[in-house]
């Protein structure tokens, strides 16, 4: 693939990505996930993008598929403590509150200060 070529595709992956975000921040999650997982397939070492589309994903309520895309962005980055909670969101969502423990407890020892990863943490304890 030539230089430009490769230019090409990566400004074609941004403008996806942009576009898609959009949608995603106007609340319209499916046309979201579509442009972003275009552009995902343009550019598949893009953790912003695999983001945006495990956001439009959990929104969709495709809870799955979003804890499937957090769970590469950690293996990816394993700093990531919007990763981790959005891992744990999703995998809450899909009733493994076992499974989510691990990954809420890493976001909030990354980000303490943060209540929505400590609301995670919390739903993920169990009733005594």
């Amino acid at each position: 693939m030539t230089d430009d070529a490769v230019q090409e595709r990566g400004e074609r992956a941004f403008d996806l990505f942009h576009r898609g975000k959009a949608f995603l921040d106007q609340r319209h999650p499916g046309q979201a996930a579509l442009l972003l997982e275009q552009a995902l397939t343009l550019e598949p070492d893009k953790n912003s993008i695999r983001e945006a589309l495990a956001r439009a994903y959990y929104a969709l309520g495709r809870y799955a598929s979003a804890a499937e895309a957090f769970e590469e962005i950690v293996r990816r980055a394993p700093t990531n403590d919007y990763a981790h909670f959005g891992l744990a969101r999703s995998l809450l969502a899909l009733g493994e509150v076992e499974a989510a423990r691990p990954a809420a407890r890493l976001a909030v020892a990354m980000t303490p200060a943060n209540a929505d990863y400590r609301l995670a943490l919390w739903r993920c304890v169990p009733a005594s």
